[in-house]
Order: C-alpha cells, then sequence, then structure tokens
C-alpha cells in the first residue's frame, strides 16, 4: 500500500515555499526518521514529520490514496534512529520563536556530511565503523578520586541535586565552577545508567581544555568514546561521527560551542552553559538563535536540569535569579572566593589616569615598572587589547586621506606584518601605498593602536632586561624578554593556537598580547598582572549593551592573574584609562558585580529596554540604502494598514512598537547596503503574534517598485546589537 509521508526539507523562510512536502512510500515510516527525497533536480535530506502543536501541521492519512504528482521517497537512512519527539519539539520551537522555515532549522541542525551523504554511503559507512551493529556495555573503571571541594562548591552541588532548577552559579573567576560542572555531571550519570550531560562552551578555544578534564575524568570510566566534541572547527567526518555518538551510540557526555544545543541526545539530563553571558551563544547568520535560551526551554522540554553559569551573568539572567517573590524563575548559586588562600585572592585593581600620563604613552611608566618587577620574578604578564592589527587606520596628515574601504562602511586595518591593508568585514586586501593615493605625500602615518604595535612596542620598552632564570632548558637565564601575540591573524593556521597556549603554559613567555581570545576561560598559571589598555572606547558607544560587555570582559580579563598560590605575590590588574571615576571601574575595582547589575537594571527598567521589554530587528540588504529602507518602510506600513482590519488585533498593534527604519551600524559591507527597522514591546506574545503575522507581508512587500534591488531581508528575535 502506498503512503503519503509528510517530509521537512531545508527551504529558507524567504523563498515562500513550505517547508513540508509530501512524498509517497510503500510503507509508514516513524515521524523523526532521516531520508533522502527528490526536490526539484537533485535529492536532499529529509525529516520525516508528525503534528506539533507548534506548527499546526497534520498528520498524512495513510488511506488517502496518492496523486500521480507526487513523488516517492528516494531511501531510507537505515541504521540511523528517528531523531526522538523531544529534539522534533525544540526544533518546532526554535523555527517559531525565531520566525525561520521549520524545514531550514531541522536540517540545519544536522552535520553537513550527513545532508550529503546517501542512504547507501551512510550504510556502508556505519558498517565500516561498527555502528550499525552497535557497541556492547563499557567495562567501567574504578572511581577515580577528585580534588577536595570547597564549602562553597559542597553546598552548590547539594542545591543543584534537591532543586529542579534552572540554576544561575554566579561564582568568581578561579572559584572553581568548572569542578562543580564535573561532580554534577557525575552524579547525574551515578543515578542514571542512561543518561547524557551537554555542556556548551561559548568558543572553540575553550573546548579543548575543557575537553582534556572531562576526559580525564569519564574515560577511565565510561570509556574511550563517552566524550565527544562538537564544534565548526571540526572536519565534516569528525562532526558526524560525534553526532551519531550521541544519538545512537556510547557518547556520555558532549562538549561544544552553540551548534551543540541541537545535538540529538535522547537521553538528556543535565545542561551546562558555561560563561552564560558570551554573545557568541546567540547565532548571527541563518536561523538566528540564542543557544542559552534554547538551552534553558531544552531543559524544561526533556526534563533535564540546567545549570548557567558565569562570573559576570547576562543582565536577562541576573534579573531572572532574583528571588522567587520579586519574581525570580532562575535559582542563584553563589561561589564568590577562589580556590585557595592567599595570593588565590582576587587581584588588586589599579586605575591609571591617562591625563596625567606622558603625552602618547602606550604604557604608563607605572605600569611599565610593574611589568618589569614581575618579570624579574620569574612570572608572566598579560596585556589586553581588543583590536587586531597594527593600527586600526592609515592616514595621510597633509591631505586628510584615511585607509577607508571601498566596499564597506569601515576602515582598512594596517597589517605590519605583511605590508597590507585589510578590511575586516569583507577581507579585501591591498599592499600599502607608498605615497598618498590623494596628494602624493610620502609621509603617511598611523592613528590608533592594535595588538601588532603594542606586541613590538613592549619589545622595544623591555629590551633592556633579560630573563631571571631557567624555565625552559630552550631559554636559560640572561635570554631576552619573551612577547607573544594571540590574535585571529597569529592563530589563523591549524594547530598555531595550541603551540601557543603549550608555550604560555611553558613558562616560554613573558608577556602575552592579545585580544578577548586571551581574556577568556584560560588557566593561565604564572600570570600575575594584567593590563588593560585604552578600553574607554565602550563607555562612548552606542549599544546600550555596550557597559555590560565591557565589565565582562575586563573582570574576564582579571580573572586570568592570580591563579598559582604557591608563587605567593600579590597579583594585579592595570586598566589605564581618561575615566578612572567612571562608575563602571568604579564597581569593577569593587569586583562587585552585583552593585553594576542593579545599577544597569535601573537604567534598562527606566528606559524600557530588556529584560523589560522584548525586542525583534527586522534587517533589509539591498544594492542602494533607498531601497533597503524603503522595504522596511513599505512593510511597516502595510502591517498596520493590514492589521488594523482584523478582529482582535487593536490591542496586539497597541502592544508592538515600529520604529523608523535607519542604516546599521556598519552600513555597507561587501558593496551591500543594509537597514534594519526595531520592533519592540512589553509583551512577549503579542510581539510574537505580530512577527508572525508580518511574514507574509514582508514576503509580499519585496515585489514593490520601491524596494527594486532587495536582496535579502531577515527577523532577527531578541538581538544582541541592536
Amino acid at each position: 500500500m502506498v503512503h503519503l509521508i509528510p517530509v521537512l526539507v531545508h527551504t529558507p523562510a524567504h523563498a515562500g515555499i513550505g517547508p513540508l512536502l509530501t512524498y509517497t512510500a510503500e510503507g509508514l515510516l516513524p515521524a523523526g526518521t532521516l531520508v533522502r527525497v527528490p526536490l526539484g533536480s537533485r535529492e536532499t535530506l529529509g525529516v520525516v514529520w508528525a503534528a506539533q502543536p507548534e506548527t499546526g501541521v497534520a498528520n498524512a492519512d495513510p488511506q488517502k490514496p496518492a496523486t500521480p504528482s507526487l513523488r516517492p521517497i528516494a531511501g531510507v537512512m537505515e541504521g540511523v534512529a528517528a531523531l526522538s519527539p523531544g529534539w522534533c519539539q525544540l526544533v518546532a520551537f526554535a523555527s517559531q520563536y525565531y520566525q525561520r522555515s521549520l524545514g531550514e532549522v531541522a536540517v540545519a541542525a544536522l552535520p553537513l556530511q550527513l545532508r550529503d551523504l546517501t542512504a547507501q554511503q551512510l550504510a556502508r559507512r556505519l558498517v565500516a565503523t561498527g555502528k550499525l551493529k552497535g557497541q556492547g556495555p563499557v567495562q567501567r573503571a574504578p572511581e577515580q578520586t577528585t580534588p577536595p571541594l570547597t564549602l562553597e562548591q559542597r553546598e552548590a552541588l547539594m542545591r543543584i541535586q534537591a532543586g529542579n532548577g534552572p540554576f544561575l552559579l554566579f561564582g568568581a573567576t578561579g572559584s572553581g565552577k568548572t569542578e562543580v560542572y564535573l561532580q554534577a555531571a557525575m552524579q547525574v550519570l551515578a543515578e542514571h545508567v542512561d543518561a547524557q550531560v551537554l555542556v556548551m562552551v561559548p568558543e572553540i578555544n575553550l573546548t579543548p581544555q575543557l575537553e582534556a578534564r572531562f576526559r580525564a575524568r569519564f574515560e577511565p570510566q565510561y570509556g574511550p568514546s563517552s566524550v565527544v566534541s562538537m564544534h565548526s572547527g571540526m572536519s565534516n567526518p569528525q562532526r558526524l561521527r560525534s553526532w551519531l555518538a550521541a544519538h545512537q551510540g556510547p557518547a556520555r557526555i558532549v562538549l561544544g560551542t552553540r551548534m551543540a544545543v541541537f545535538a540529538s541526545m535522547p537521553r538528556l539530563r543535565l545542561i551546562v552553559v558555561d560563561e552564560e553571558h558570551d554573545p557568541s551563544y546567540k547565532s548571527s547568520e541563518g536561523a538566528r538563535y540564542s543557544a542559552r535560551d534554547l538551552a534553558l526551554y531544552r531543559g524544561r522540554l526533556e526534563g533535564a536540569k540546567v545549570i548557567l553559569g558565569s562570573a559576570t551573568p547576562s543582565l536577562e539572567s541576573w534579573h531572572h535569579s532574583r528571588e522567587a517573590a520579586q519574581g525570580g524563575r532562575y535559582e542563584r548559586l553563589l561561589m564568590p572566593s577562589r580556590v585557595g588562600q592567599g595570593a588565590m585572592a582576587l587581584p588588586l585593581l589599579r586605575r591609571v589616569d591617562m591625563t596625567h600620563q606622558p603625552k602618547g604613552a602606550v604604557f604608563s611608566p607605572p605600569l611599565l615598572d610593574a611589568m618589569r618587577q614581575t618579570i624579574a620574578r620569574g612570572e608572566q604578564c598579560l596585556v589586553f587589547i581588543n583590536r587586531r592589527g597594527y593600527a586600526p587606520v592609515l592616514r595621510c596628515d597633509s591631505c586628510g586621506w584615511k585607509s577607508a574601504c571601498s566596499h564597506c562602511s569601515a576602515f582598512r586595518v594596517f597589517h605590519k606584518i605583511d605590508r597590507t591593508l585589510r578590511c575586516h568585514h569583507c577581507g579585501f586586501t591591498d599592499k600599502v601605498p607608498k605615497a598618498c593615493p590623494e596628494c602624493g605625500n610620502l609621509d603617511i602615518g598611523t592613528q590608533g593602536r592594535g595588538t601588532e604595535q603594542v606586541e613590538e612596542h613592549i619589545a622595544e620598552l623591555l629590551a633592556d632586561i633579560r630573563r631571571p632564570g631557567s624555565r625552559s632548558a630552550q631559554f636559560p637565564e640572561g635570554e631576552p624578554v619573551r612577547v607573544a601575540r594571540i590574535d585571529a591573524d597569529s592563530t589563523r593556521l591549524k594547530g598555531a593556537l595550541q603551540a601557543q597556549m603549550a608555550a604560555v603554559h611553558g613558562g616560554e613567555v613573558d608577556v602575552l598580547v592579545g585580544t578577548q581570545m586571551i581574556a577568556k576561560g584560560h588557566d593561565f598559571r604564572r600570570v600575575t598582572l594584567v593590563a588593560a589598555i585604552n578600553p574607554d572606547g565602550a563607555l562612548y558607544s552606542v549599544d546600550y549593551r555596550a557597559p555590560e560587555r565591557l565589565f565582562s570582559l575586563l573582570m574576564q580579563a582579571a580573572g586570568r592573574a592570580g591563579r598559582d598560590a604557591s608563587l605567593g605575590a600579590q597579583s594585579e590588574v592595570w586598566i589605564q584609562t581618561h575615566q578612572p571615576a567612571h562608575p563602571l571601574y568604579a564597581a569593577l575595582k569593587q569586583y562587585d558585580y552585583p552593585a553594576f547589575a542593579e545599577s544597569q537594571l535601573r537604567e534598562r527598567e527606566q528606559a524600557g529596554m530588556p529584560p523589560f521589554s522584548f525586542q525583534a530587528l527586522v534587517r533589509a540588504e539591498a544594492r542602494t540604502q533607498e531601497a533597503a529602507q524603503a522595504f522596511l518602510v513599505a512593510a511597516g506600513a502595510a502591517a498596520r494598514s493590514e492589521m488594523a482590519a482584523w478582529d482582535g488585533w487593536g490591542e496586539i498593534l497597541q502592544a508592538v512598537f515600529l520604529y523608523s527604519a535607519v542604516p546599521m551600524g556598519m552600513q555597507r559591507v561587501a558593496n551591500v547596503e543594509r537597514a534594519q527597522m526595531l520592533v519592540e514591546s512589553t509583551n512577549r506574545g503579542a510581539l510574537q503574534k505580530f512577527l508572525a503575522a508580518w511574514q507574509p507581508i514582508l514576503h509580499s512587500s519585496r515585489k514593490l517598485p520601491a524596494c527594486k534591488g532587495l536582496i535579502r531581508w531577515a527577523i532577527d528575535v531578541d538581538p544582541v546589537l541592536v
């Protein structure tokens, strides 16, 4: 008997094609089954779908005869178990909430190689790797010894075990949050024979060191395949193996970046979101989802406990973790003390008023002296400047020419190491001109400074001092001070980051210069001095989240100092600023995040900003700025006029406010003009209803004559950049 089978395929929301297509098959297929189906002239991966409350999709009627126009399913992906109902519901929610095509979210959440393999190719691969036959039970080794816990760690673990969560683990840098994650995972795996744990980190470069700790703790007991990683730095075959291990194999713990929130883990019992405040958890392309928020939804959906960990929680999470009597929804766990005593206390923070320092000084004399003393003790310094390259701008003082990018609304950055001007937005690269292109002036100078220039300048300032003693056979006493740089340019080659980190951990580096890549999560045992060079730019940003990000970044950078009590010296953090009395720096000096958070939340409440309101951005890209804004204006006007005539929509329209269409902060990228319109409401439900009803209007508005030249548009719900 021929049956009608509803299948989800990858169809973008702007394509105007429904994601659910009907195919025929000789037998009924369970919901969640992976299949290959014809789509146009090609074959693609699809997911057999069933009725979901969020989508309103009806099951196919198996008794209804197939019509001649329907095409049969090309093949079933044998050997791969059907995706769980929980996973399907997670995808359906993400599609609905973030206003994306259901098929786009579902298929994009699957490994790329799985999407490319035919059913026959996958079957051969499963047989070759032994996955088709499955894995036998793992012989457990004796329990591993664990380090002693502090009173704060024990209290946090007891509350996690006794409560339902979600939990916000608010712990100072170096307070032992990772050990809490490890032991919470141990408890879950011990309580449930087949339990699985998902641990998420914001960036790829934090995954290897965390993976090493989890492997050392769990592989002796649960086997060599019990811990797997998922992130975009892995090859396609590696990601497929990890996905299959989590979906139906021996993987008990999955470590990954934001993509891991969609990992198929049918027996999920615990989710950990480390550094939950990090904006990297919000996707900036495709389905612009927040992995942190989806982790919370998935935990509630599948009955898994969720731990959000951070030394500087996002203001949204901090607000939601207030007392339950005040409306809080998370349980706040406090770990204010570092593990250890004495030198392991939080670093002493010093503010340097650069208005009282020599003009043009990159490093103030007091900071330079402190760095010399640190190196003389055989310890390391970390210099943080969140701008790569040699200088942000190359300029001519004679005519005012600047190294603007011809394709973007940005300047090309001067990279001295290869004598190029490089746009960090579109990638356009050119050699540095020998003379000013406008007036021919041979004396072209730089404006501002980046990591390359700071690295070079430190080496010059410290050229007269020598290393105090042997920390490595390769670098005996009397060798010049070694300065290293870690940023997106120096770590471009495969394995470069690991090699540079090994050099730092091995004591071969005296001064480490870098961007935010070195400020988060790394355990530099010999760093006792951290310096932040001119972080004031965020204080004047138009982005209302900029102070929150600056405080978090500086707090994270400060946390790299003083992590080894055996060194004995008082660790220090130096902030060079032109605004030393700013309230942000005053709170930072005391490491008083609660005071900073309460101040910021008061300001946001007065201004009606998140978390006291809910936002979405509609972004448009076109050949001209006029076309991009015309599309947004037309779509906004059409929404107001059409929805006003709908029954019962008066209250929704009153609850939703549409701002004017404006150019984006970075107006032009790669010769594409960009504009945006902010939509805001104090009612999340009203905003969601408005956005869902707006979709067909947006589709029709792009056909208007004034919108000629429109390339694409997208909705970004809960944006992190406004």
